[in-house]
């Protein structure tokens, strides 16, 4: 699976769900926390933490992972029709 694929318009609707699309695509990269963390300033705990258990992860925080892994942030209106989900 290429790097892009898995990255291929990923809806994510909470946190965690956030935390996972992160976690993994940081795998494909074949990064560790701490190679990630030594991109851009941030300490392996503070990625473990946002992996983990990410309610309380800053947002300075996640930019700076999603710069160490090549990502941005793209928002868009959500789909009409679509119910449930956490907020």
């Amino acid at each position: 699976m290429s790097n892009d694929s898995y990255m291929e318009k990923q809806a994510i609707r909470t946190p965690m769900q956030l935390a996972m699309v992160l976690s993994g695509y940081r795998k494909t990269l074949k990064l560790t926390q701490k190679q990630a963390g030594d991109k851009v300033g941030l300490f392996p705990k503070t990625i473990s933490a946002m992996e983990n258990s990410p309610d309380g992860s800053s947002i300075a925080s996640l930019f700076k992972l999603l710069s160490a892994l090549g990502l941005e942030l793209v928002l868009k209106p959500k789909s009409t029709g679509r119910s449930g989900g956490e907020w």
